[in-house]
């Protein structure tokens, strides 16, 4: 294990191996100081940035974060490194990696370099580059990747923001969910997908809800994909007994005992990816997988121990669960931000940092990342901070965003985003769905001639019919 040193003014820090020189390096969230691995002082976070910035790429292929032994994603992360994509950057440091980063954002190729780049990369790589990053840096480093997926509707496309209507309620009630969703609707969103969070997870109520999204999509034709959003054991049991299931979803972690947490490994969801793909639902893509992550989940389940029982900072650890989801090629990839809580995400300033973190990391890595912009009723944040963050996600090219009515899901009991906050980001920063889906309201009469939505829907929609006055 490498020791790293580094001096700020007259004091001399130490620190024993890459575990605790990440976790010290880290900005400050109540999460890292929650599990007594967080800097101390801002001078010793300084100066673990300073070392951080020293360290040779290549440092993480030899020292690992979490046990190689005992840990299956530390083993995936390992084994499926390509050193070919890797070459290019092989001799940088984190520091000088940083600066490359930059040079190649702001180059004419920068997406085909990033794509080529990505299978070369650990999470750990990445995680450590985004640590002495500022904001500007993640936001423009990630505006210039692009990463696709496609399933019914094509996400990540530039000059796209796509969004998952989100119609919970908290007794599963099929009239209430209709009427969100016909909302949601209305007002352009769910071209991402229209997911549900379950009020339970029996397969008989799972059920009864896929029939009800899938009903409605055929109804109007709609180019989405829908989801209910049960365990994954739950969803390759419906597809055995031939439930209208679109996308495989599951919540997973950077470490093997945190995904056992969740009751899932590499193989079950590797079962799910291959039952997914096996109805050949999709029309422009067969991208099955929707996987959702955050900051702290390792943390919560306490298993977020390390090489020498150290504990591994939440953010590190959250950049592993991205080499976990794109083993699996998945259609939609979203952090739920501030959702677990001021425990791990204190305030605004926490919960924004952590965003631009996750959303940059995941775009690195090679995924199609989206962001649920979300607090809890406790949390130290508030309506403007998830403003900044979603006008910033949207200058950084962010795949999609989770809507719900109100911008407050009464059955999760959270804030996340509104579908007016989503008209307000594609107005302002002149995005649009799907192209799937945006023909689809066009042929609808629902956009104007410069493709903004309009204020009512054309009478001749069948949605305005079905809704009735507004």
């Amino acid at each position: 294990m490498t020791v790293y040193r580094s001096t700020i003014g007259a004091t001399a820090y130490t620190f024993d191996g890459l575990v605790e020189l990440m976790a010290k390096a880290t900005p400050l969230r109540s999460g890292d100081e929650l599990a007594g691995c967080a800097a101390a002082t801002d001078a010793e976070r300084a100066a673990a940035q300073w070392a951080l910035a020293e360290v040779p790429l290549a440092r993480f292929l030899t020292e690992v974060v979490v046990p190689y032994e005992s840990d299956e994603v530390t083993r995936l992360i390992v084994d499926s490194h390509d050193p070919a994509a890797f070459a290019p950057v092989a001799s940088l440091t984190v520091g000088d990696f940083r600066d490359w980063l930059l040079t190649v954002a702001s180059g004419p190729d920068a997406a085909g370099t990033f794509a080529a780049l990505a299978p070369g990369l650990t999470p750990e790589m990445v995680a450590a580059v985004s640590k002495i990053m500022r904001n500007q840096d993640l936001i423009a480093v990630a505006a210039a990747i692009e990463v696709t997926s496609a399933f019914r509707t094509t996400i990540g496309l530039p000059g796209r923001l796509s969004t998952r209507l989100q119609p919970n309620h908290p007794t599963d009630d099929p009239r209430g969910i209709a009427a969100a969703t016909l909302d949601g609707l209305l007002l352009g969103a769910g071209d991402a997908v229209i997911g549900i969070n379950p009020a339970t997870d029996s397969p008989r109520a799972t059920a009864d809800l896929l029939h009800l999204l899938d009903e409605l999509r055929v109804r109007f034709d709609i180019p989405t994909q829908s989801c209910v959003l049960s365990h994954i054991t739950t969803t390759i049991g419906l597809i055995e007994a031939g439930a209208p299931v679109d996308l495989v979803f599951q919540s997973i972690a950077g470490t093997q005992a945190a995904n056992a947490g969740f009751g899932v490994n590499l193989s079950l969801l590797n079962e799910g990816n291959e039952a997914g793909r096996s109805l050949k639902r999709g029309t422009v893509g067969d991208n099955v997988m929707y996987f959702e992550t955050g900051q702290g989940s390792a943390l919560s389940a306490n298993a977020h121990w390390g090489v020498g029982g150290k504990p591994v900072d939440q953010q590190t650890l959250e950049t592993r669960a991205y080499a976990v989801a794109r083993q699996f090629n998945p259609l939609l990839v979203n952090t739920v931000v501030g959702f677990i809580g001021p425990e791990y995400l204190y305030d605004g300033k926490q919960i924004i940092r952590a965003g631009l973190e996750d959303h940059f990391c995941g775009k690195l890595l090679g995924l199609p990342m989206g962001v649920d912009v979300c607090y809890t009723n406790h949390a130290e944040a508030d309506a403007d901070d998830m403003d900044t963050l979603l006008t910033l996600l949207g200058v950084a090219g962010c795949a999609f965003v989770i809507t719900v009515p109100g911008a407050d899901d009464v059955m999760l009991g959270y804030q996340s985003l509104s579908f007016h906050d989503a008209l307000y980001a594609r107005k302002l920063l002149g995005r649009k769905p799907a192209p799937e889906f945006e023909a689809w309201l066009d042929g609808l009469g629902m956009l104007e001639s410069d493709g903004r939505l309009r204020q009512v829907a054309a009478p001749q929609s069948p949605l305005r019919a079905l809704a009735g006055p507004r």
